[in-house]
């Protein structure tokens, strides 16, 4: 494949990968945490707690400050301190909510289990519930913006998304997370990618992976078709009552679809760029 650049040159430096088989590690707690009221683009979020408040994690902290904002909520257990100024990540002075660590104790309301739920456990779930659900969780972009996810699911009247797109790109040197990302908690990316689709109310979502990724790309390539086995077997089984003979052959039939990915172009190029149907 040729490397596409500028026009007029452009600047590729080199990659630097050096953490990429790094696996992530959990942070120790700090002493002290301190929450940005602006941690994404449009209106600051507005305290609701107060100095000396004992909050937990998953307690809400400051609420959406109008449509273009988003919830903050704790990420650790302890005391409020204050509700201050500290310098943040843009280098200027911004309101904060400063909380004293103590313990680790969580929300009940929060699912620490490890099951993986699926969109087809719960067909109850609606779009519009899925991207409420979403608002409320305060989740925003990992850009430079912040841009709270839920606006991106609500397009305007007359507008109709036609695909989900996650971005597991990564160009830029050094940083490696969302590679991270994909090698540990691939399952997990395919359920919210699912998640996704059906709030965006669209039948195809793809996800982009540069190709100085290679193994991310290998395991969610096998990751996918094991989804795909899987929910050919259900079928199977519903039609002739599975058996040993049924199952050989669907191992059978895994190890051919990963020779043909492996071996030939057009296989591969089709797994990597055709719609990833919502199983």
């Amino acid at each position: 494949m040729k490397l596409r650049t500028f026009r007029i040159g452009g600047i590729h430096p080199e990659e630097n990968k050096i953490t990429a088989e790094v696996a992530t590690k959990v942070a120790a707690l700090p002493t002290q945490a301190i929450f940005p009221l602006s941690q994404h683009i449009g209106a600051p979020a507005k305290p609701v707690v107060a100095k000396g408040d004992k909050v937990k994690v998953g307690t809400l902290l400051a609420e959406a400050g109008g449509f273009v904002s988003a919830p903050i909520y704790s990420s650790v257990s302890g005391t409020v301190l204050k509700i201050d100024n500290a310098v943040d990540a843009t280098g200027y002075r911004k309101p904060c909510i400063i909380v004293k660590v103590e313990g680790d104790e969580w929300e009940e309301s929060i699912d620490r289990s490890d099951k993986l739920e699926t969109v087809a456990a719960h067909p109850e779930l609606t779009p519009e519930e899925i991207v409420n659900r979403i608002k409320v969780a305060g989740v925003t972009g990992m850009g430079g913006a912040g841009f709270p996810t839920f606006i991106k699911l609500c397009p305007p009247p007359g507008a109709k998304a036609e695909c989900v797109i996650i971005n597991g790109v990564e160009c830029e040197p050094y940083i490696t997370s969302d590679y991270r990302l994909m090698m540990e908690h691939a399952d997990e990316i395919l359920v919210g990618l699912d998640l996704l689709m059906k709030a965006a109310k669209v039948d195809k979502g793809y996800i982009g992976i540069e190709d100085n990724k290679p193994e991310a790309i290998r395991l969610l390539e096998e990751t996918i078709l094991m989804w795909r086995l899987c929910l050919w077997q259900r079928s199977i089984r519903r039609v002739v009552r599975s058996s040993l003979l049924t199952q050989l052959f669907a191992v059978r039939f895994l190890r051919l679809l990963l020779f043909l990915s492996t071996w030939v172009p057009s296989f591969r190029t089709l797994e990597l760029l055709l719609p990833y149907i919502r199983l």
